[in-house]
C-alpha cells in the first residue's frame, strides 16, 4: 500500500514507491498498481495523474467522477504546480534553464518520447540545481550540490519545475540536453544507467487548491536519494 499522506471525502494523496505503476499496465503481471492498491481503503478513488512506474513520489487521486472532473481541469490549466527533484549526469553549465523542445511518441519504438520539433506537441520544463541539500550561507550552492553525489563521476542533482505534463517529459528532456538521469533504463546511456539501481526522480511537491473548499493546499515529499 503507498503511504497516504492525505485523505478526506474529495481526494487522497499518496507517496508512490519506485517500480509500481500508477495504473495497471497492458502487460502481465502489471495489474498490480497505486489506484488498485488504494481503492481497498477507497473504493471511490479515480486517477487524475499518473508517474512513470520508475518514479517515485507525490500522486493525486480524486474520489468520485465529479472531483475528478474538476482536478483534470485544474491541471489542464496548469493550475496544479508540479516540483520534482533529479540527479543528472554530469554537472550544467548554467546554475538555471527552460528546456523547450516539443515531444511525440517514438511510435517503432513505444512507450518511448522523443523530440520531434515538426510534429511534436508543445513541452517545456523549467531546471535549476537544488541548493537545499548545502546550507544557504554556501556562496558556491551549485558546485557543492553537484558533487554530493559521485566524486569521481560528475552528477548534478536538479530541481524540475514541468509547464507542460507530456508523457516521459523530464526523462526526454533532460536526456535531450546532455544530462540524463542516472538509473534511466529508457533515455540514459548503458553506463549512466548503471550509475543508481532506480531512477533518481522524485516527485517532491504539489502545490493546488482543494476543489471542493478552494483551500490552498502543498503537499512534499522529501526524495530518499
Amino acid at each position: 500500500m503507498p503511504e497516504i499522506l492525505f485523505s478526506d471525502a474529495f481526494l487522497v494523496v499518496v507517496n508512490k514507491p519506485p517500480g509500481l505503476p500508477s495504473v495497471p499496465g497492458r502487460a502481465p503481471g502489471l495489474e498490480d498498481c497505486a489506484v488498485a492498491r488504494v481503492q481497498r481503503q477507497f473504493a471511490d478513488v479515480l486517477t487524475v495523474h499518473r508517474l512513470d512506474m520508475p518514479t517515485s513520489g507525490l500522486l493525486l487521486f480524486a474520489r468520485g467522477a465529479t472531483t475528478q472532473r474538476a482536478l483534470s481541469r485544474a491541471f489542464e490549466a496548469r493550475q496544479i504546480a508540479k516540483e520534482y527533484v533529479a540527479v543528472v549526469d554530469r554537472i550544467p553549465q548554467q546554475a538555471h534553464g527552460l528546456i523547450d523542445l516539443p515531444l511525440m511518441t517514438d511510435w517503432p519504438n513505444r512507450p518511448r518520447q522523443k523530440v520531434d520539433r515538426l510534429a511534436g506537441k508543445p513541452a517545456q520544463t523549467y531546471w535549476q540545481f537544488d541548493c537545499r541539500v548545502d546550507p544557504p550561507s554556501q556562496h558556491d550552492c551549485p558546485t557543492l550540490a553537484a558533487r554530493r553525489e559521485h566524486e569521481s563521476m560528475p552528477a548534478a542533482r536538479l530541481l524540475l519545475r514541468p509547464v507542460t505534463g507530456r508523457s516521459h517529459q523530464l526523462r526526454v528532456h533532460l536526456a535531450a540536453i546532455g544530462h540524463p538521469i542516472l538509473g534511466d533504463a529508457l533515455y540514459a546511456p548503458a553506463a549512466v544507467q548503471g550509475r543508481s539501481s532506480r531512477l533518481l526522480l522524485h516527485a517532491t511537491q504539489l502545490k493546488f487548491a482543494h476543489p471542493e473548499t478552494g483551500q490552498a493546499l502543498h503537499f512534499r515529499s522529501s526524495a530518499p536519494f
